[in-house]
């Protein structure tokens, strides 16, 4: 029997085609070619939408300065921000607004309110509040004015509303005569721009923004006031305090905001009013689907990141819900937190960039918070 001859892997049958050995497909090596351009050009679309997408949802920086005011020819030493505190609490929230101002490069000077019987001595490492006071002075310039406050119990009250006689302790903006200008804004505030144009206003005794989730309503909002200080209008406006504490002055007692109705009172008909857009939105406005009073009309169509771009300041106003200073309880946020646009509740809900929006600026604000009221060494430094 004759040997077999080795077979080799590489060797053709006989019957075996050219074209099949080769391989060589039918179609040309343009419409391969074209193929895969075809695809690539699919991927590259799907990229250039996601940075889109990405690019219109980032952080935008804050707009420039005003082109037509002088900045550096301004005498700062007119003008001034002013807060107040009334315990811990609100200390800490005077303090992030200082320290936003000097990360914002406001020029202006900062002055701060508070009771006469806090010191600036740090008697151990749990003395907080004379901790905040020098860190207010030393690190970001601020005037510490000590004075009597009506109405204050103690320093530990932590709810999210002071009571109407401690908020009227704003209204000692009013005798800041040695300014010719200066801004109150409420401290349970996110400052997300500075507000220096505002100095610029024409004359004007009082300028604020409307109440705008009050209308038709025509309420003007005490969450940011612009005042030109003046020694009649502080003595008027504590006189009118007086009375409203002796029950003397029918004031609207409803929701805490007495300075509110005090100073509608008086400026109801004159103050000039400064548009909400930038100088008034609330963080509740997220969790809205009717957005008509804030936007004014009908026919413009909500567009929470140009809301937000827009915004000097988000003050947190989200009732039942906490002050964001307070966890949210688990069941309340699940039942408050803004509604999606699509499939509300359900595993397919699409459409949720107002609440991304409304909880990164809880978010926000909580980190800054820690980071800016943390536990200070002990003793503080001076």
């Amino acid at each position: 029997m004759p040997p077999k001859k080795p077979v080799f892997p590489y060797r053709r049958s006989s019957n075996a085609s050219e074209a099949d050995f080769f391989d060589i497909p039918d179609e040309s090596i343009f419409s391969i070619v074209k193929r895969q351009l075809r695809h690539i050009r699919t991927w590259v679309t799907v990229v250039v939408i996601v940075l889109f997408i990405l690019w219109q949802r980032r952080e935008r920086p804050p707009p420039p300065p005003l082109p037509h005011i002088h900045y550096d020819e301004v005498d700062w030493s007119r003008f001034a921000y002013t807060q107040y505190a009334t315990n811990e609490v609100y200390m800490c929230n005077c303090l992030m607004v200082f320290e936003a101002l000097h990360r914002l490069g406001s020029k202006a000077d900062r002055v701060l309110f508070y009771p006469d019987e806090w010191d600036l001595v740090v008697e151990d490492e749990f003395d907080r509040v004379s901790q905040l006071l020098l860190m207010a002075k030393h690190q970001y310039n601020v005037m510490l004015i000590p004075i009597k406050i009506e109405g204050i119990r103690d320093g530990s009250d932590t709810g999210s509303q002071a009571s109407w006689d401690t908020s009227t302790a704003k209204l000692m903006a009013f005798g800041e005569h040695e300014y010719d200008r200066v801004i109150h804004l409420d401290s349970d505030v996110l400052l997300l721009q500075t507000m220096d144009e505002l100095f610029f206003l024409p004359p004007t005794t009082v300028a604020m923004p409307r109440a705008y989730w009050l209308l038709p309503d025509k309420t003007l909002s005490s969450l940011m006031v612009v005042i030109e200080p003046s020694l009649r209008e502080y003595l008027a406006l504590t006189d009118a305090a007086k009375l409203a504490q002796n029950g003397q002055l029918d004031i609207n007692t409803t929701e805490h905001r007495y300075d509110m109705e005090l100073l509608n009172r008086r400026y109801g008909n004159s103050a000039m009013v400064l548009p909400h857009r930038q100088y008034g939105l609330l963080s509740g406005e997220f969790r809205n689907k009717d957005h008509r009073n804030f936007l004014g009309t009908d026919d413009e169509v909500w567009d929470p990141d140009q809301v937000l771009a827009q915004a000097k300041f988000v003050h947190f106003s989200d009732w039942p819900l906490p002050k964001p200073w307070v966890m949210w309880p688990r069941e309340l946020l699940a039942e408050e937190q803004p509604k999606c646009d699509n499939e509300p509740g359900t595993p397919q809900e699409s459409g949720c960039r107002d609440r991304e929006i409304w909880k990164m600026l809880y978010d926000k604000y909580r980190k800054q918070r820690k980071d800016i009221c943390k536990l200070l060494s002990y003793p503080a430094p001076v």
